[in-house]
C-alpha cells in the first residue's frame, strides 16, 4: 500500500486546526479556473509512500504538532481513498488528529461504504464549495456540483466536523445573491464547525508560465481581505436566514 504523493509540508498552519504536517497528494478531476497547483492535476506520479513511512517522520516530530495532527490535501486526496483510509487507521492508532481538505467531486451517493470506512476514521473535513450553482460551478471547475452538495450532507448525516471553504473570484464567485444561496445551504448541515472564505490570488501564475499551460484568469486582480470579509458577511447572512427559519 502506498500513496502518490505531490508534495508534503511539515508547517502546516492553515490546513487544520494546530500546526499539521500536510500531504499534498496526486491526481485531480477537476479544472478550476484558480486553481494554483496544475501540477497535481495528474494521476498515478510523484513520490510513492507507505502510510507506515508517513507515521514515523511524523512521530520523530510529534511534540512539534501537538495541538495539530496530520491533513491530507491535494489535488482530490479521496481518489486515493485506500491509500488515506489505510494512514488514517495507523494515526488513529498513535491518537492523531485526521483531517482531509477535499473538493468532494467523488462523492458517490450509492457506494459509501469504502468512504464511511475512512470517514469513522476522520476528525475534520475541509470541504470548499466552490459555488452553489451547478451551471456556474460547471464553468468555473469543469464539473456540476451535485455530488458536492450531496458529499456535504452525507457529512452531516455521519455528524463528521466539516470547514465549508470559499474561494473569493472577482466575477465568478462574488455574486452576493450566491453567496447569500450558499449561507442558506450550509445552514442546513448540523455538523458544520467553521466557515472559511479565502480571497483569490494570483501566486500560481508564474507556476502556469513553467508548465506551459495558459492562466485561464490572467486579467483577475488578486481579492483583499475587506472584499473577502465582505462576502463571508453575506454568507453568514444566508446561515442565520436557514438557522432561524
Amino acid at each position: 500500500m502506498h500513496g502518490y504523493i505531490h508534495s508534503k509540508e511539515s508547517f502546516g498552519t492553515v490546513d487544520g486546526p494546530g500546526i499539521r504536517y500536510v500531504l499534498f497528494l496526486q491526481g485531480c478531476p477537476m479544472r478550476c479556473k484558480y486553481c494554483h497547483n496544475p501540477d497535481t492535476w495528474i494521476q498515478g506520479i510523484g513520490e510513492e509512500l507507505s502510510p507506515e513511512s508517513i507515521i514515523e517522520e511524523y512521530l520523530k516530530n510529534r511534540a512539534f504538532y501537538r495541538n495539530g495532527g496530520i491533513t491530507v490535501s491535494g489535488g482530490e486526496p479521496l481518489l486515493q481513498l485506500e491509500f488515506i483510509t489505510a494512514l488514517f487507521a495507523l494515526a488513529k492508532e498513535h491518537g492523531i488528529h485526521t483531517c482531509i481538505d477535499t473538493s468532494g467531486i467523488t462523492f458517490s451517493p450509492g457506494n459509501t461504504e469504502r468512504l464511511d470506512a475512512l470517514l469513522s476514521l476522520t476528525d475534520l473535513v475541509m470541504l470548499d464549495i466552490k459555488h452553489i450553482d451547478s451551471d456556474r460551478h460547471k464553468l468555473l471547475t469543469g464539473h456540476g456540483n451535485e455530488n458536492i452538495l450531496a458529499f456535504s450532507k452525507h457529512l452531516s448525516e455521519k455528524n463528521v466536523p466539516i470547514c465549508i471553504r470559499h474561494v473569493v473570484v472577482p466575477g465568478l464567485t462574488d455574486d452576493a445573491d450566491a453567496l447569500v444561496r450558499l449561507g442558506e445551504f450550509i445552514g442546513t448541515l448540523s455538523s458544520l464547525k467553521s466557515l472559511d472564505v479565502l480571497p483569490y490570488h494570483t501566486m500560481g501564475v508564474e507556476k502556469y508560465k513553467r508548465l506551459g499551460i495558459p492562466y485561464p484568469l490572467e486579467d483577475v486582480a488578486d481579492v483583499t481581505s475587506s472584499e473577502a470579509q465582505k462576502a463571508k458577511e453575506h454568507i453568514l447572512s444566508g446561515i442565520r436566514k436557514t438557522r432561524s427559519r
